[in-house]
């Protein structure tokens, strides 16, 4: 007898023609799997990349928070916070009732403004990956610096002022000056141009999708983690929350902007 089709598994015990019945899982469980890291950001973008590879189809509803909550492996809250960003993205919408739930609404096209970054003609992998290096280098030198009283004050009330920003706005700038800040820090003039062109990037790419204040929330608690390592004097520490940081932003804009590189395109 033959052996199992590889990716295939029995879904039940009945058989035909005396051989056990076979069947192709669903493409769901190819494409999500269970989440480490940044749960929310990486959430998102195992959702949204199962829409826009049609794992998800346009008009269908998703499994049942239970049920999707226990295959990515996270909370429900979580998956809840995950769901009404892309909600706010365009990806689905949500209804009550009977026939109610959370349908998909991708239908192969780029939600929200994702024109912003073919109008700045950015590579997003490029862009992302760019400053996942730059960034995580200008906060292990940050650490490595003997820091004045002066710049370690002037490093905390950067991290206070993202923190305390009235609006999405004023968070926005008030971030960009922070990482502008570890950079300065760092002691390199190249490495502050490096670090001004990946936040220029950034910036861009963040206007292409809604504010959500989850990933905020979680943005600022690791800023916080970010400071802290520099402040103590601690580099590969500094270093590895930089770079959990800037795979978090990552994960949440090729969610919801998508892989595809802009090389090439008109």
């Amino acid at each position: 007898m033959q052996g199992r089709p590889p990716g295939r598994r029995r879904t039940g015990t009945g058989e035909a023609g005396g051989l056990p019945i076979q069947v192709v899982p669903p493409l769901t469980e190819a494409v999500l799997r269970p989440v480490s890291g940044n749960a929310f950001e990486v959430t998102v973008e195992q959702l949204a990349t199962a829409m826009r590879l049609g794992a998800f189809t346009q008009g269908e509803v998703l499994p049942p928070e239970r049920d999707l909550a226990e295959r990515l492996g996270v909370s429900r809250n979580t998956l809840r916070e995950a769901i009404a960003a892309l909600r706010e993205a365009g990806f689905v919408t949500t209804s009550r009732g009977r026939a109610g739930g959370t349908r998909v609404t991708y239908g192969g096209t780029e939600p929200g403004a994702s024109d912003a970054r073919r109008a700045a003609g950015i590579d997003l992998d490029d862009a992302l990956n760019f400053r996942r290096i730059v960034e995580s280098g200008a906060a292990e030198l940050a650490a490595q610096r003997t820091l004045t009283a002066a710049e370690r004050h002037w490093l905390a009330d950067a991290a206070r002022a993202v923190r305390e920003a009235p609006d999405n706005a004023a968070h926005r700038l008030a971030d960009g000056r922070l990482h502008l800040s570890i950079a300065a820090l760092a002691g390199s003039p190249m490495l502050v141009e490096s670090v001004t062109r990946a936040q220029a990037a950034l910036h861009e790419l963040l206007s292409a999708i809604p504010v959500l204040r989850p990933n905020i929330e979680h943005s600022n608690h690791q800023h916080d983690a970010i400071v802290e390592a520099i402040l103590m004097g601690e580099p590969d520490l500094a270093r590895t929350a930089m770079a959990e940081h800037c795979d978090a932003t990552a994960s949440l804009l090729r969610g919801l902007i998508g892989p595809r590189s802009e090389k090439g395109r008109p």
